[in-house]
C-alpha cells in the first residue's frame, strides 16, 4: 500500500507526513484542548467558590483528568471527530 502524504502545518513548519500521523496529531490536540478547558472551568470555579486554593483545584484537575473513563472519553470524541471530518472531506471531493 502507498504511502499517501500530507501536509501537517504546525506552528512556523510545514510537515509531510503520513495521513495516520497527521490524525493522531490531531487527536492528540483535541484532547488537550480539552484538558485545558476543563482546568480552567475547574480552577475558576475553585477561586469564585473561594474553597481552596489554586493548587488544591489544580490537584483536583490532575486527578479527574488521570481517571481512565474520563482519558477514554476525551480520546474517543477527539478520535471520531477527526475521523468524521475526513470522511465528510472524502465524501465531499468524490462529489
Amino acid at each position: 500500500m502507498a504511502d499517501v502524504k500530507t501536509m501537517l502545518i504546525m506552528p512556523g513548519k510545514k510537515l509531510s507526513v503520513t495521513r495516520l500521523v497527521k490524525q493522531s496529531a490531531q487527536v492528540v490536540a483535541g484532547v488537550s484542548l480539552s484538558a485545558a478547558c476543563i482546568c480552567v472551568v475547574m480552577v475558576m470555579n475553585g477561586m469564585l467558590s473561594g474553597r481552596g486554593t489554586t493548587m488544591q483545584w489544580v490537584n483536583v484537575w490532575l486527578s479527574f483528568i488521570k481517571r481512565g473513563d474520563i482519558l477514554a472519553t476525551m480520546i474517543l470524541t477527539a478520535l471520531t471527530t477527526v475521523l468524521f471530518v475526513y470522511w465528510q472531506r472524502d465524501k465531499e471531493r468524490g462529489r
